[in-house]
Parts: C-alpha cells; sequence; structure tokens
C-alpha cells in the first residue's frame, strides 16, 4: 500500500515538472499537440467552417491549458482561415505569447493576432520572405524572426534558447504531421465531439506522415479519457517520459582517469543544468574566459561553450565561417551560441576546420583548464570533490555526456577529474616546496 502511494506521488511530481524535464532531456520546449474534431475525424466542414466542434466546456478547458502554456503556435492556414484571438480569456491570468508559422507570409494584414493590446506575438518564418509584409508587421510591434530553413525542430531549438518551456500547439493539419515528423510533440490533446460532419475534402487533425501500414502508427503512451460535458478527451503521450538518472562509468575507466577515486568508497557527483548545485563545471555556465588567438592575440569569451563552439571554424579561409565566429561571440547566452555552432556545422559541414574532431577534446580541455584556473572559487568546488566520480549527467549527449543509460563516453567528467589530478598535484608539489624552504 505503501509503496502505491510513493509511486503515485512520484508520477504527481513528474506530471508538475514534465516541462523542465522534457526540456532538459530534449532541449526543446514541452510541447503539447491540442485539437478537437468530429466522431468521424473532422476539425472543420469542407467549406472550412469549424466553430464550434467542441462544447463551451471543452473551451474553457483550452483556455486553462493556454494558461499553462508559454507559448501557443499556429501556421498561417489557421491564421487566414479562423483569425483567431489565442487568448486564455478563463486561464487564470496568464497570456501565453502567440507564434505564428509561416514560410512565405502569405497572411492577411487585418488579423487579430496583430493587436497587441493583451499579448505580444511573433511571426517565425523563411528568410527573404515577403520584406514590405515584414515592415508592415514590424510597425505593429509585432516581433518577426527569420530561419534559414523554417522547421519545427529548428523553431523549437530557437525558443528553448529563449528560455521557453511549454508551447501548445493548436495548428492544422499540415503543420502538425511536420511537428511530429521532426519529433518535438511530446503529448497529444484530443477533444472529441458526438458530431458527424462528413465531407471527402474536410481536413483532419493530423497531416501526411508517409505512414502506408497500420504497424506504423503511432502508438500513445499512458493514455488518460476524461468527459468534459458531451465530449471525450483524450491525452497521452507521444514520447516517454524521460528517465533522468543516468548510470556512472565503469570503476576501471573512472580510476584510470583520477587515481584519487577509490573504487571502493568514491561518492558520485552528477551535474548538468548551471542551476545544479554544481552547475559551475558545466561549459554553459556564465563564467568569462580569455583565450589567445592564432596570433598569440587574448580575446575574452563569454563562457567555455562560446569558446569551443567558435573553435569549429577558426582557420577557415572564408568568410562566412569569419562571420559565425563572430556571431557566436557575440550571442547572448551559451545556449544560443551552441545553437548556432550546431545549426552551421549541420546545415555547412564545409566549414567546418577540417581537425576539428581530433582537436575538440584539446579545445574543450584548453577552456576548462582557463575557467578554472581563473576563478578561485571555481577552484575550490572543483578540488573539493576529490574522490567522487564527477558524471554530466546529459541524458543525450552521448559524447560530452553519461548519456541515458551510462552508454554516453562522458568526456566533460573526465576531463573535470583530470584537472582535478593536475591542479591536486601542483597543490601537493607546492606544499612539498613550502616546507623544503622552511
Amino acid at each position: 500500500m505503501q509503496s502505491k502511494i510513493v509511486e503515485e506521488a512520484r508520477k504527481a511530481c513528474l506530471l508538475v515538472n514534465l516541462p523542465l524535464i522534457y526540456r532538459a532531456v530534449s532541449r526543446v520546449p514541452f510541447s503539447v499537440l491540442k485539437y478537437a474534431m468530429t466522431l468521424d475525424g473532422k476539425i472543420a466542414a469542407s467549406s472550412g467552417h469549424a466553430a464550434w466542434i467542441s462544447s463551451k466546456l471543452s473551451r474553457i478547458r483550452v483556455f486553462e491549458l493556454r494558461g499553462r502554456s508559454d507559448a501557443i503556435i499556429v501556421g498561417g492556414n489557421t491564421v487566414r482561415r479562423d483569425d483567431p484571438r489565442l487568448t486564455a480569456r478563463h486561464g487564470g491570468g496568464h497570456m501565453p505569447t502567440r507564434i505564428v508559422m509561416s514560410q512565405t507570409l502569405d497572411l492577411p494584414q487585418e488579423a487579430n493576432l496583430w493587436d497587441l493590446s493583451e499579448v505580444s506575438t511573433i511571426v517565425v518564418t523563411q528568410r527573404g520572405a515577403r520584406r514590405s509584409f515584414q515592415r508592415f508587421l514590424a510597425s505593429k510591434g509585432v516581433e518577426v524572426v527569420e530561419f534559414e530553413i523554417l522547421n519545427p525542430r529548428d523553431v523549437m531549438e530557437y525558443f528553448q534558447d529563449r528560455g521557453y518551456l511549454s508551447i501548445l500547439w493548436e495548428c492544422g493539419g499540415t503543420l502538425a504531421a511536420s511537428a511530429i515528423s521532426s519529433g518535438v510533440i511530446h503529448k497529444v490533446f484530443a477533444f472529441v465531439a458526438p458530431k458527424i460532419i462528413g465531407g471527402k475534402n474536410a481536413p483532419s487533425p493530423v497531416g501526411e506522415l508517409g505512414m502506408v501500414e497500420m504497424s506504423q502508427a503511432l502508438d500513445l503512451i499512458d493514455v488518460c479519457f476524461e468527459q468534459i460535458g458531451p465530449d471525450m478527451l483524450i491525452s497521452g503521450f507521444l514520447q516517454p517520459i524521460p528517465d533522468l538518472t543516468p548510470t556512472i562509468p565503469s570503476e576501471d575507466e573512472t580510476f584510470a582517469i583520477d587515481p584519487t577515486v577509490s573504487p571502493f568508497e568514491s561518492s558520485i557527483i552528477f551535474f548538468y543544468k548551471t542551476w545544479d548545485p554544481y552547475g559551475a563545471f558545466s561549459n554553459f555556465s556564465p563564467h568569462p574566459i580569455q583565450m589567445p588567438d592564432e596570433d598569440g592575440n587574448y580575446a575574452t569569451w563569454s563562457s567555455v561553450e562560446h569558446y569551443y563552439q567558435a573553435n569549429k571554424f577558426i582557420g577557415v579561409s572564408n568568410p562566412v565561417a569569419l562571420d559565425c565566429i563572430e556571431k557566436i561571440r557575440s550571442a547572448k547566452s551559451p545556449e544560443e551560441a551552441a545553437r548556432m555552432g550546431r545549426l552551421t556545422q549541420r546545415r555547412h559541414p564545409n566549414l567546418v576546420r577540417p581537425d576539428w574532431e581530433s582537436v575538440k577534446i584539446d579545445v574543450m580541455y584548453r577552456a576548462l583548464k582557463c575557467k578554472f584556473s581563473i576563478y578561485p572559487h571555481l577552484n575550490s568546488m572543483l578540488l573539493s570533490t576529490a574522490g567522487s566520480v564527477l558524471v554530466e549527467a546529459s541524458p543525450h549527449d552521448l559524447f560530452w555526456g553519461g548519456g541515458r543509460e551510462g552508454e554516453g563516453l562522458n568526456y566533460l567528467g573526465r576531463l573535470l577529474m583530470q584537472l582535478r589530478s593536475e591542479f591536486l598535484g601542483e597543490s601537493s608539489a607546492a606544499s612539498e616546496n613550502t616546507c623544503l624552504a622552511l
């Protein structure tokens, strides 16, 4: 009985913290796809008319969902067809940011979303789309963000960098399919109304996913059913709730890196996010460093991650690479610097220095050594962990982190343990020299 109560309490804590958990694991905000459909699977009539499929009680529940979200996303079709307000009138006071995704900016000049009297609107689009309309939106106070290639994954990574925790997707079937295919949708809320509308061309909640057999269908996990007035709310997860507890490296591997670690008595120190107790060990911690450039001149970098990402392109004789280095240097946060570096590396591999894979560990090592050398309190914190195993608890980075199930190489933890041994050796040598002098 007690174990059941504990398990229920544990699950309740997980559910409350889902946005933080999913954001930490997937590096995108926790995203919920919400839609209302008829019993025959339509989100509107063939004419496009959709007011209202669900009952008033269901719509009140939607306001509550909006009130718990940082932002709401719709596509251009929804703006053109429905002219939504996307407010949380009954959501308890919080008004989420409204986001419109549109590749071509084929949007109306008159729309409720351009009214910013209650809440702001951000339009994300492809670079170069309708410059004149971008200027019109700017005159209204609407923020416009351009992407080289507009896709849900890059958009979510961008808003993750801006600190968004939870996103509610209230889009049509085309954008919903794209978001699901991109792997950014974590949970689904489907309001099913006891109505039949029919219509060969009536739209459905999710567009083409490329599946041709029922065996390919996506199964929801931890499905719940709730009757809301005449409607049925079906909810479930498209991705399992992550287990954030990593497995430590083997004793032999750890002892080989740091002899101060006892295989019989060592404790384990996990670090990952900068707000963790040992978050200063992260390469994302906000500790500026000064590192020499190719000419021996010292330059300041806002964090180890800034320096690491920029080094991917250093030495490449291409003006685009030089521009990328400067953009990374001036990035407002380590997360933004990481996003810039990763996107450029993925989209323009020709800009990455040819020896990157062989030097990246040394680049990180030199940056970490600088950081823990110039900040005495960080040095003391690192030395205070002597004898403990240091594990970078990233569940998705299998090179620098430990991985979800300990399958990661944990190179960040290894470098920190190596530095710790070096610092301890220097301290010991200094003490011996002092004793000899006396």
